[in-house]
């Protein structure tokens, strides 16, 4: 899994709450198991239209977003389905980093496991995020997992926020599950050898 220490890019918004896992990835697309090559398919009920153009009315079709890596939406995001494939496409697509006051819990603990940061953030602060990158199209925001820091290209957004540290140190480290345990390989091997496993 790919680290996540810093992220600086283009915040793209999506004002609706409830945004579940069938909008992310539409289950049409759930046809493959490989982790990849699901940027395609993210959102693609909202992003094409129904001969397969795209739709110009969203977000990340319109050219200031188009190429977004950070993503702020309404609360309850990733609710639904559990599939892993919903943070396979967002990180695909190029979105590390997604916010909102609220997420499922399936979807939320995937994101970490699959290198995407969902970052929890107070309402006020949220709907901050959201009319700034609504007004200013191309709004650029910086994420720092490392000192727990959000802000903008003037500093005129600063925004602390806590979180596990636990799952922060996996982020940081590029470690989903298999990587945490291979991190104690040694005490593992040290307890078969002491049990005669």
């Amino acid at each position: 899994m790919d680290a996540f220490t810093k992220l600086a890019g283009v915040v793209a918004p999506i004002d609706r709450i409830n945004i579940d896992t069938d909008q992310i990835i539409p289950a049409v697309h759930l046809k493959s198991i490989e982790r990849k090559g699901f940027e395609d398919a993210l959102f693609s009920s909202w992003r094409y239209n129904d001969d397969g153009s795209e739709n110009p009315d969203f977000v990340l079709n319109k050219a200031p977003y188009r190429n977004a890596n950070v993503l702020v939406a309404g609360p309850n995001f990733g609710c639904g389905s559990s599939r892993e494939h919903a943070p396979w496409a967002l990180r695909d697509y190029g979105i590390k980093c997604i916010i909102s006051t609220s997420f499922a819990d399936i979807f939320y603990n995937n994101c970490f496991k699959n290198g995407v940061l969902p970052l929890v953030l107070p309402p006020e602060q949220v709907r901050e995020i959201m009319d700034k990158a609504e007004s200013d199209p191309g709004t650029e925001l910086n994420v720092d997992l490392v000192s727990q820091r959000v802000w903008d290209e003037s500093e005129e957004l600063s925004i602390s926020f806590d979180i596990d540290a636990a799952r922060k140190d996996a982020l940081v480290n590029g470690l989903d599950d298999i990587g945490l345990t291979l991190r104690m390989e040694q005490d593992i091997s040290d307890f078969e050898s002491k049990h005669g496993l």
